[in-house]
């Protein structure tokens, strides 16, 4: 299919049309449009998972549930024809862009999936009930495209944790597979509201990755060190002549729920980071390895005997 439109569907029934494809063989990416090289890998890992024969739907919805009051919903960028071209050519074979009345035909739903704690740390302190509205969405889709496995950029960390999350606790018969953040040249995270930055805000917007990988190189000196050197880089771009920086969070965190790891923690953590540049708010992570000192392991009292045991015991 790549190089060639995928076929539209603005429905359910449309897009529930017979298939011979086993659910097995088919996988979905969810996206909000405005599609860019970051979505087209993700269709491109997609399509790899699958193969030739199998089925990849792509599913273009702005979710009016995802947006709190003063966020961007009405000015968010609508460009379907650019994004069925971007689609195919990466390897889509359907593009599901329903209407919000279809999605949810009695209007906004009165049940809805709720994201527990995990929900309400970093970006859902940020950005409360946006989670809920994510993981509500993330349900239905789930269970209109029906897919064997579903694809999510790592950039969305904490929302990739959470769609694990869900589908683990909810028991959703679907594979969940985060693809590596694609990044510019210059290390600017690839997200749909760049489109909203200035040449100068772009400039300024750098200090987020730069922020991220100056960290990551301090990782040996622990937790403190790693967050006193992202510190040092948003400060100095705050502090600079350029466009604003407001820096809303900055944390190292568990990637499994989000919680802050303590300065003496050793192992895989998360560095998060979200800030508005001028009037367009930005996220991005990175995850960061930290060595620690493990303790030696305490041996036997002296004068004790310590029994043999057999590899197989118990």
């Amino acid at each position: 299919m790549t190089g060639s439109l995928p076929r539209l569907a603005r429905t359910a029934a449309e897009l529930s049309e017979p298939s011979e494809t086993p659910l097995s063989e088919r996988a979905v990416v969810m996206t909000m449009g405005a599609l860019h090289d970051g979505h087209a890998a993700l269709i491109r890992a997609a399509r790899r998972r699958v193969g030739p024969d199998g089925q990849v739907i792509v599913t273009v919805f702005v979710n009016p549930l995802q947006f709190g009051a003063g966020e961007d919903l009405d000015r968010y960028p609508r460009t379907l024809d650019a994004d069925l071209r971007i689609a195919g050519d990466a390897g889509a074979d359907t593009v599901f862009a329903p209407a919000a009345e279809e999605v949810y035909p009695g209007g906004e739903p009165q049940v809805r999936i709720t994201a527990g704690p995990m929900g309400e740390r970093l970006e859902g302190a940020a950005r409360p009930g946006h989670f809920d509205g994510m993981l509500t969405v993330v349900a239905k889709l789930l269970h209109l495209t029906r897919p064997g496995v579903s694809f999510y950029g790592r950039k969305d960390a904490q929302q990739l944790a959470l769609i694990r999350r869900m589908v683990r606790d909810l028991n959703f018969p679907v594979e969940i597979v985060g693809v590596p953040t694609v990044r510019e040249p210059d290390g600017l995270a690839l997200s749909s509201r760049n489109r909203y930055l200035s040449a100068a805000e772009r400039d300024t917007a750098l200090a987020l990755s730069r922020a991220l990988t100056t960290a990551r190189s301090a990782a040996d000196g622990g937790p403190v060190a790693v967050r006193e050197a992202a510190r040092r880089v948003l400060d100095e771009a705050a502090a600079g002549a350029g466009p604003s920086l407001a820096l809303d969070y900055l944390a190292l965190v568990d990637p499994a729920d989000f919680t802050g790891v303590a300065d003496d923690f050793a192992g895989e953590a998360l560095l998060a980071v979200a800030a508005r540049v001028g009037a367009t708010r930005l996220i991005d992570n990175m995850p960061v390895h930290l060595p620690g000192t493990a303790p030696a392991p305490a041996g036997p009292a002296p004068g004790t005997t310590v029994p043999a045991v057999s590899p197989g015991a118990h």
